[in-house]
């Protein structure tokens, strides 16, 4: 009787102790981490869906990838700012996500939450943005280069041989690695070239009602300038506005470039007609990308390649076709 109640026991410690345990084995069908009704547990961390035609786009993918008819339970959590994100990240942490997604919406102050999703078994998936942080902190990053979108565009523009180049220059949300990569370019090739000025140099927050009120105080001010290098589409739209409420002429052979980014079909239509001239692709369908790096891992094994640069390109109004707008307009 005495071994039987002691076996009793015993049994009963066992269960309770993986009941408590809460790991990544216990708690899926395998040690792969899923959780116990075979869903892959994500978390998904994103800059938020109004903030541009090119997030709507981004979320609208992720959103469609990550259902539970494709094997995922998804959480999402949007915010403009770091530390809300890094609130949301202990949170998924707390939460024993199997993998955290993150577009992060500034670059530093993310190695002390990445570090505990590490001690948590967590894996962490950079996308569309990358972060100030040691790569061992984070199994793959699918990003888009921000630092060679500025360059294209920067090289596009000193190609157009303008005798002096006079730049509104709109940022967007600083510190962002999309405004950091699209600033960069034009600061390096203003610092080297004497004909190069930078009129005015202003945070819109990719917000277009902001960047038509940095131009229209330009336009107030007398000030001359040639050029608008907007960081986004939003914010290029903005400052046409304030453009056309002036009667200042722009686009092909008119006397302002505008220059925007991200390839929203109705930016790319602007460059059909000659309105503006010239945009920077920045692809948001990073979706199938996470998806396969997902199955990689739980499948055990690691990433082909650590980070994986999106396919861009720029488009010139001179050039652009409809198939272009109708291909790559987003």
């Amino acid at each position: 009787m005495k071994r039987k109640l002691l076996a009793l026991l015993m049994a009963a410690t066992m269960v309770f102790g993986l009941a408590a345990c809460g790991s990544k084995a216990a708690k899926g069908t395998d040690a792969s981490g899923g959780a116990s009704d075979g869903l892959i547990k994500v978390g998904i961390i994103n800059n938020d869906p109004n903030e541009s035609g090119y997030r709507t786009a981004n979320v609208a993918d992720l959103k469609a990838m990550f259902t539970k008819e494709n094997g995922y339970d998804a959480s999402f959590a949007y915010s403009l700012k770091n530390d809300e994100q890094i609130q949301a990240a202990q949170q998924f942490i707390a939460d024993d996500v199997d993998y955290l997604l993150l577009s992060a919406a500034d670059t530093a102050g993310w190695d002390s939450v990445l570090k505990d999703a590490q001690a948590a078994g967590i894996h962490v998936i950079l996308f569309d943005r990358t972060i100030d942080a040691d790569d061992s902190l984070y199994d793959a990053s699918i990003v888009s280069d921000m630092a060679a979108e500025g360059e294209t565009a920067v090289d596009w523009l000193a190609g157009q041989g303008l005798d002096s180049y006079k730049v509104i220059h709109i940022q967007g949300v600083m510190g962002s690695a999309a405004q950091q990569g699209r600033s960069g370019a034009l600061d390096t090739k203003v610092a080297a070239e004497s004909n190069w000025e930078i009129v005015t140099q202003q945070t819109a927050e990719w917000n277009a009602e902001k960047a038509q009120q940095i131009v229209q105080s330009v336009i107030d001010s007398g000030k001359e300038f040639n050029v608008i290098y907007a960081e986004n589409d939003d914010m290029a739209k903005g400052a046409v506005a304030a453009l056309d409420a002036a009667g200042i002429s722009h686009g092909v052979g008119k006397d302002v470039i505008v220059m925007g980014f991200d390839c929203n079909k109705w930016a790319l239509e602007e460059l059909l007609a000659q309105n503006w001239n010239y945009d920077g692709q920045c692809n948001p369908f990073q979706a199938s990308y996470i998806d396969e790096i997902i199955k990689t891992i739980e499948g055990g094994s690691a990433p082909a390649e650590k980070v994986v640069i999106m396919e861009e390109k720029g488009f010139d109004a001179t050039t652009i076709t409809k198939e272009d707008v109708e291909k790559y307009g987003i």
